[in-house]
């Protein structure tokens, strides 16, 4: 285990299995994970910044050592506010890769104090986004076994 901190950012709108897998593995590999909800996305959120950081600290409870807050700003600034010294990404595809890495360097022009590092989804998940899951739930399907208990409760209030 790293004997330093580490983020995990996104907006999470809502949670996924994919994204919990992603939050269990850095958990494994980092003393301390953040996980950081953007409050400042330039998509129309489903859920409040509140709704979601709630909705994960649920997801991720059985994780002694990870925490939930949300953030606002640059990432690299959150991170540094915080002490952390590396940003978790997971990755689903190729084209995730080159959106990432473009991102990746943009903060790494920001400060070079802190690293990213990638992590690949399970397969299991290699399919599943926020996106997906919404539109699932807005046209009535089911989102079981896709996203923790807790969001899909949340879906479900949401569209019935």
């Amino acid at each position: 285990m790293c004997s330093f901190d580490a983020v995990v950012p996104g907006s999470f709108d809502p949670a996924t299995n994919g994204h919990v897998d992603i939050i269990e593995r850095a958990a494994r590999l980092f003393r301390r994970v953040i996980v950081a909800v953007a409050a400042n996305g330039i998509k129309q959120p489903l859920f409040s910044p509140e709704i979601r950081v709630e909705m994960l600290r649920d997801a991720c409870r059985h994780l002694e050592n990870v925490s939930v807050a949300s953030f606002d700003g640059l990432l690299v600034d959150y991170a540094r506010s915080i002490g952390a010294r590396t940003i978790v990404r997971g990755l689903r595809a190729v084209s995730d890769f080159e959106y990432e890495l473009q991102m990746a360097h943009t903060n790494r022009c920001l400060t070079d104090e802190i690293e990213t590092i990638f992590v690949p989804t399970r397969t299991d998940y290699s399919f599943l986004s926020s996106s997906i899951v919404k539109e699932i739930a807005r046209l009535g399907g089911s989102v079981e076994g896709l996203v923790p208990e807790g969001v899909r409760r949340r879906l479900g209030d949401r569209h019935e």
